[in-house]
């Protein structure tokens, strides 16, 4: 039987029905407390942060996904089946991601401060001074961008690795959201930084064709395209810029990061665009899904035939 395909639906279902756990019960969680203990760069003299870096990265990775890997490799089928469905659905955020933006587009109802306050927990940048256009671009790109990290990567490596691939990548990118940083972490941050990116490099180009493959249903392929072509380097980073630069013209909107890159054009609002945007990327996620789905069932039953 393809438990592993099985899992992967059963998990996004998970997702759908009861969304993330309460911080106290969420891994992840947990995972943060523990990479803040050790990812402060006065706790080592600055020759030794980059090797710091890397130690702690690769310890915190490894030590995340064992668990993950064990019940893998070890559990009884009936056991996989309930909790494997439980493990993935902690390794991804689907849902998350709309009660967020969904959370930040109610707070503008009632004015701009708590809009500013509310996509203040999205996005790392100053959000005080944002004007409508300005939280409404940070909230969606933050959908958009982490339609890679925070769905397709991890999904990824569950199809290539199990649930332990899925847990360390979710590790990697943690350790990123937190430390990949041009600041004082900027040594400590450098190797978790480079081996998201690494570690993003096939998925954010797949996210992008997906995406593609979705607004060519819509009649907007040549813009989403051309999009990619002309604007997927503005942002910084080899990953991020793709998905948001197809997704912004393939709906017809623009993302601003004041100061630092303008990304598509305004042919509409994101007010008026917010909807679409969300169901591009309910529809990526499950074309995603049906794409690894049919993968890990290749993968099962093709040696049994085969044999």
């Amino acid at each position: 039987m393809a438990f592993p395909a099985l899992i992967l639906c059963l998990s996004l279902a998970v997702d759908r029905v009861f969304g993330d756990p309460p911080n106290a019960l969420h891994p992840t969680a947990h995972l943060g407390r523990f990479i803040g203990w050790w990812g402060q760069p006065g706790r080592y003299p600055a020759s030794l942060q980059r090797s710091a870096g890397l130690v702690g990265a690769l310890a915190t990775a490894s030590l995340f996904a064992l668990p993950f890997l064990l019940v893998d490799m070890a559990a009884p089928p009936l056991l996989l089946i309930v909790a494997g469905p439980v493990l993935l659905k902690l390794c991804f955020a689907w849902r998350c991601l709309e009660e967020h933006v969904g959370a930040v587009e109610q707070a503008l109802e009632g004015g701009m401060e708590g809009g500013r306050e509310k996509v203040g927990y999205l996005v790392s940048r100053a959000t005080g001074t944002l004007d409508e256009a300005g939280v409404r671009s940070a909230a969606y790109e933050s959908m958009t961008e982490n339609l890679v990290d925070s769905i397709v990567s991890p999904l990824f490596f569950y199809t290539l690795f199990g649930l332990g691939g899925a847990a360390f990548y979710r590790a990697v990118n943690t350790m990123d959201a937190m430390l990949g940083y041009k600041d004082e972490r900027a040594l400590l941050g450098w190797f978790p930084a480079r081996l998201d990116d690494l570690l993003n490099l096939v998925p954010a180009r797949l996210t992008g064709l997906l995406l593609l493959l979705y607004f060519a249903t819509k009649g907007r392929l040549q813009p989403a395209l051309r999009m990619w072509r002309r604007d997927a380097r503005k942002r910084p980073g080899i990953n991020g810029g793709i998905p948001m630069a197809v997704m912004a013209g393939g709906v017809g909107i623009r993302f601003e990061k004041p100061g630092e890159y303008v990304i598509g054009e305004d042919a509409r609002s994101l007010q008026e665009a917010g909807a679409e945007i969300v169901a591009a990327v309910r529809a990526v996620t499950l074309l995603a899904a049906l794409l690894f789905g049919t993968t890990l069932v290749f993968i099962t039953l093709v040696p049994t035939y085969l044999w």
